[in-house]
């Protein structure tokens, strides 16, 4: 797959880290060379709104297409969107099938609200198909320790955060949102 209809057009040859906003240099480059995708394993960006999170999972997954893994980007919502769908015309299973099949999923702007019980249950079969077998790169202004009470299950939130955060790369941004920055910087 050449293009994953990623949000952004971004690239790891443009992230700016001279920005404060807590980005390891070291770490970032180290994924991109997407070796992590090679050992299936994740990686999951939290940070507040306009810290970059979107724009750097774009980048990586550019830099995974350009290596020749195959990219899926969904935003969070749509992708449940598409599921509800799915389920309701009886092709659920053919989708998280092909979902499976991917090498990396990035899965943006997860968690501003609790999912409900058929989320939670698709949400569980995909990261546990995807264990050991293909890479999810999350990203979320949710911090990863409030994750349990998104899920709102403590059972499903165990068994979906085991699969996910224990063979995770982890970026925590912080700092102002680089939109307003940009827009404080145009202002005469």
């Amino acid at each position: 797959m050449t293009s994953a209809k990623l949000r952004q057009a971004a690239t790891i040859e443009n992230v700016d880290y001279r920005t404060a906003r807590g980005l390891d240099r070291s770490l970032f480059q180290n994924l991109g060379t997407c070796q992590w995708i090679r050992d299936a394993n994740h990686l999951v960006i939290v940070g507040p709104t306009g810290t970059g999170k979107s724009w750097l999972a774009c980048a990586l997954g550019n830099k995974a297409c350009r290596a020749g893994f195959s990219v899926l980007y969904k935003r969070a919502s749509r992708l449940f969107a598409d599921l509800a769908q799915a389920r309701g015309e009886g092709r659920l299973a053919r989708l998280i099938t092909a979902l499976e099949r991917v090498n990396l999923l990035i899965l943006d702007d997860w968690g501003p609200e609790p999912l409900t019980a058929d989320q939670r249950r698709d949400l569980l079969e995909i990261v546990d198909d995807r264990y050991d077998k293909g890479s999810l790169l999350i990203t979320s202004q949710v911090p990863v320790s409030q994750w349990h009470d998104v899920i709102a299950d403590p059972t499903l939130g165990d068994a979906i955060l085991d699969r996910i955060i224990h063979n995770a790369h982890r970026i925590e941004l912080k700092g102002d949102s680089l939109r307003r920055q940009a827009g404080e910087k145009k202002k005469p």
